[in-house]
């Protein structure tokens, strides 16, 4: 890579005067480069002065610099090249920058090259598009510049390689005086301190001179560098670390380095690994770098084992993708810590995969705030380093503190675009493709879908990027809906909850989430809440969010749902339209992220010239398999009502090209096995009306489809047990008074049974008699099902004469109390959501493919559960989007729009919900 002017030591020495001949071009045009004042870290310039003088030599143009006092490159640099250094820079013909420019700061009748944040519609932005408009610029965008092979012009690898191993050695200083020990570590600062790479690297060579000098504490022993991966990232950081007195170790040898007093505490030991070093087959078989790519469940991780336990800081460079093992898993890192063997101070994951190689890495980090630190022994994680715990540096943003080296990238990758603007060459294929507006200010074709978004929010409506949102309701879902959103110091989440303490226990007394009581048959105090608002997020029961939506309507305020697209808020869909409002509901776990994921496929496949043929879809919330310890296999984290209910529901589906309807009382009589996994032994009923879904998906009307079929899945015996429970009237919602007046359980179901007298034991053959009675004839009454019943109302205490059944005013709200206290997740057990679509492929050529993705979440006992987290994550990405301006679609929608379903796929992998997708030809 070229450095800035050879290197920014010798950059202030001389220029090599070089001035040839001007390019026979008349009359360049003139370039003007503005100073940046986006924030206060971006000191990035687009030319670095060795640009600029070719352009002058080259071309003989004329170049205006706007002073800066915090550029990476001083003002004088560019005057000694030739460039002219002023304040007003309104003669230049094109005006260049990195990131967006203030409106009032915009010139007429000019050409801007910069990063403008409109070209998907961001609302925040649209006031700027306005005025370029009105104002007859051509806008030209960084980020539309690509190549003939379609990817974009720049990349910052190798920089995140350089910045992410500077700031974590600068966190393994610190953590290191956490614990009580100086160290020559606390000396390096975070590279965005240094004035380019050159800088940080002679630091650490002093740095290096103490570790030689002095020595490291002997307490800590060998201070081993491990290094995962051996892309761009991962030698951008072995090119740091380098600096350092080192010397190389094998993985195999770690342990008997570990193992040596004798070692040399005057420098570090450092120590590259590759897969082929900790993953292992898992027959004991030879490792096959392609056969673990193409096969890697055959294979597992020893990082745990063979790297970890002897590492004290780890730099991981490797991107992971869920079908392959972790590095190290939360579970493993315990393991360790719990065995005293746990060594490692400092992970430096520049990757930045969240909960990915390294599973205990929950989120990224800040420039400003850039450790957390991890507690293996708790799973729970403190802000900034502290003494115990593994410290974590995770900045997804390391290249913006090189700013010296990123320019001289910018400047090599734009050089030729910029050399074409100057000679006049507007039609040159990078520049043609990257124009958003024309040099009359009106939109290029492409790009005119923006006129709409301009004239709805170009007039200052737009959404405040201090974004405000309400939550009503903080239930179980809600934790990770907040905590997402507060990453963002410019949102605030106001938590509306007729709960005080659960609202509390949410807000965990974050200025940014202040709570508020809600009433939501309280109208006047429920528009006040909303008025005072972005964005509604309502967690509430499904039947009041028309409610919220009329006073959405009426303040003009955004609304995201989980909840399935009633007729009521399907009504609201014009008024929405005609007020730009965004109405996102579907948009949780199933309905959800089943849209996102099927619309992809759906899509992908379209754009490829095949048709969809056949689409089957399950999902199901579950235990994870050692914690489905009851006869239902089944547990609650909330009211079992709407499950049980649920299952009282008619489906509509289409299977082997026969449209079938089951009524409600059949429902679970119309279970059928579905095989995903070896492991998993499940079984799935259909889910209301799948064919509803035809023109959500855009399938036309299903004349095509051999299937389409959306099922809920359970665990083997579910269906047959809970069909039971229906046939013996437990999810009977007549009103009674004799509940409410307090009886026994035995008493309660003697009664369901039409005895007169309850038995006088549990094991009574009276109570086996009337409860056969009662059960419709069963293909599974052969194989022992009344005795599964019957030992299953034995279990849930339904037999038992000193059991109170919960006072309530119907069978079914008492039934559902006792399921709420007998199923119900103990300490340190886990949820697991399920959900596998396949998708049924016909080609042009005739070839036919059946294609697969399946994601497998299981729950964290000392976070969140997988239903919380995939329900609570998508409603609070769709949130992020409505605040920024991305998701542009207004009424009421369900999220299967690829620009909707692509970026929140993106961040979902990014926080660990990721499917394995794979094909077959049938």
């Amino acid at each position: 890579m070229k450095l800035a002017t050879s290197t920014c030591f010798a950059r202030s020495i001389c220029f090599i005067q070089t001035r040839g001949l001007a390019s026979s071009v008349k009359r360049p045009l003139t370039l003007g480069i503005r100073r940046e004042d986006k924030n206060h870290w971006e000191r990035r310039v687009p030319l670095l002065p060795d640009h600029v003088e070719r352009l002058i030599d080259d071309l003989g143009a004329k170049v205006f610099i706007q002073p800066s006092m915090k550029r990476v490159v001083p003002d004088d640099k560019y005057e000694e090249v030739g460039a002219v250094v002023q304040e007003d820079i309104s003669q230049a013909d094109v005006i260049i920058g990195v990131k967006e420019v203030p409106i009032k700061d915009l010139i007429p009748n000019k050409t801007y090259l910069f990063f403008s944040h409109t070209y998907k519609g961001q609302k925040y932005n649209m006031p700027m598009l306005k005025s370029i408009i009105d104002k007859k610029i051509r806008l030209i965008d960084y980020e539309l510049m690509k190549d003939d092979q379609g990817k974009r012009l720049v990349q910052f690898s190798r920089f995140a390689g350089y910045a992410g191993f500077m700031d974590g050695l600068n966190g393994l200083g610190h953590k290191l005086l956490s614990m009580g020990y100086g160290s020559p570590f606390l000396a390096c600062g975070l590279s965005y301190m240094y004035r380019c790479l050159a800088d940080a690297r002679l630091d650490l060579v002093r740095t290096g001179q103490v570790i030689m000098d002095d020595g490291l504490p002997r307490e800590f022993g060998p201070m081993v560098f491990v290094f995962t991966g051996n892309g761009n990232v991962t030698k951008g950081a072995l090119h740091v670390f380098k600096c350092l007195p080192h010397e190389w170790v094998k993985p195999e040898d770690l342990k008997a380095l570990i193992e040596n007093k004798n070692y040399d505490n005057k420098k570090v030991y450092g120590c590259k690994v590759q897969m082929e070093d900790y993953i292992v087959k898992k027959d004991g078989g030879v490792f096959s770098r392609q056969e673990y790519l193409a096969h890697p469940e055959l294979y597992e991780s020893v990082f745990h084992e063979k790297v970890a336990p002897y590492a004290t800081m780890v730099t991981n460079g490797i991107f992971w993708d869920q079908k392959f093992p972790r590095l190290l898993t939360k579970e493993q890192i315990k393991k360790l810590a719990l065995e005293d063997r746990l060594r490692l101070l400092q992970l430096a994951d520049i990757s930045c995969d969240i909960g990915g190689s390294f599973e205990f890495m929950s989120h990224s980090t800040t420039i400003d705030a850039p450790f957390f630190t991890y507690d293996p022994f708790t799973g729970k994680n403190h802000d900034g380093i502290v003494s115990k715990g593994v410290s974590v540096m995770s900045i997804d943003n390391l290249p913006t503190e090189m700013p010296l080296e990123a320019s001289q990238y910018f400047g090599d990758s734009l050089y030729n675009q910029v050399k074409q603007l100057v000679q006049g060459n507007f039609d040159h294929p990078v520049l043609k493709g990257a124009t958003i507006t024309a040099a009359d200010g009106s939109l290029v074709k492409r790009h005119e879908n923006l006129l709409k978004l301009v004239e709805e929010y170009g007039k200052g409506a737009t959404v405040s990027q201090n974004g405000r949102v309400l939550l009503l309701g903080s239930g179980y879902v809600s934790a990770p809906l907040v905590d997402y959103l507060l990453r963002n110091s410019h949102t605030s989440v106001t938590i509306a909850s007729n709960s005080s303490a659960e609202a509390k226990s949410l807000s965990a007394g974050r200025p940014q989430a202040p709570t508020a009581h809600l009433d939501v048959s309280d109208s006047q105090s429920l528009a006040k809440l909303i008025k005072a608002h972005d964005v509604v997020v309502s967690f509430v029961p499904a039947t009041l969010h028309p409610t919220v939506a009329e006073h959405c309507i009426n303040e003009k305020k955004h609304l995201v749902t989980a909840s399935y697209l009633s007729p009521a808020m399907k009504a609201f869909d014009a008024r929405a339209k005609a007020a730009g409002l965004t109405f996102i509901n579907e948009i949780g776990l199933d309905p959800g992220i089943d849209h996102l994921t099927a619309m992809k496929a759906f899509h992908e496949v379209q754009e490829k010239g095949g048709k969809i043929n056949s689409f089957v879809s399950w999902c199901g919330g579950l235990p994870a398999p050692e914690a489905s310890n009851n006869p239902l296999g089944y547990k609650f984290s909330w009211s079992p009502r709407g499950v049980l209910l649920a299952g009282l529901n008619s489906a509509i589906f289409k299977r082997d090209g026969k449209v079938q309807t089951i009524p409600g009382e059949l429902l679970m009589r119309s279970g059928v096995d579905v095989p995903i996994y070896p492991g998993f032994v499940l079984e799935g009923i259909p889910n209301r009306d799948s064919l509803g879904y035809l023109d959500t998906y855009g399938l036309g009307n299903g004349d095509g489809l051999k299937n389409m079929f959306r099922g809920t899945l359970r665990y083997k015996g579910y269906t047959e047990m809970m069909g039971a429970f229906i046939e013996l009237g437990l999810l009977d919602t007549t009103i009674r008074s004799d509940i409410q007046r307090g009886v026994s359980w035995a008493q309660l179901t003697a009664t369901l049974l039409g005895l007169k007298t309850v038995p006088t034991t549990t094991a009574s053959a009276e109570w086996r008699s009337a409860v056969s009675k009662r059960l419709k004839p069963h293909p599974a009454d052969a194989s022992g099902r009344l005795d599964r019943v019957m030992a299953s109302l034995n279990w849930l205490g339904m037999f038992s004469s000193s059991h109170e059944a919960h006072p309530t005013s119907t069978i079914l709200d008492t039934f559902c109390a006792l399921l709420q206290k007998k199923l119900v997740y103990s300490e340190g057990e886990r949820d697991l959501v399920v959900m596998h679509h396949v998708f049924g492929v016909e080609w042009a050529d005739g070839v036919q493919n059946e294609m697969t993705s399946t994601l497998i979440a299981y729950g964290d006992p000392q976070g969140y559960s997988a239903m919380a987290k995939t329900v609570g994550l998508p409603a609070a990405m769709a949130t992020e989007m409505i605040l920024e301006g991305s998701l542009r679609h207004t009424g009421v929608i369900a999220p299967v729009y690829k620009d909707i379903y692509e970026p929140m796929l993106e961040k979902l992998e990014r926080e660990g919900v990721r499917f394995v997708d794979e094909t077959r030809v049938i």
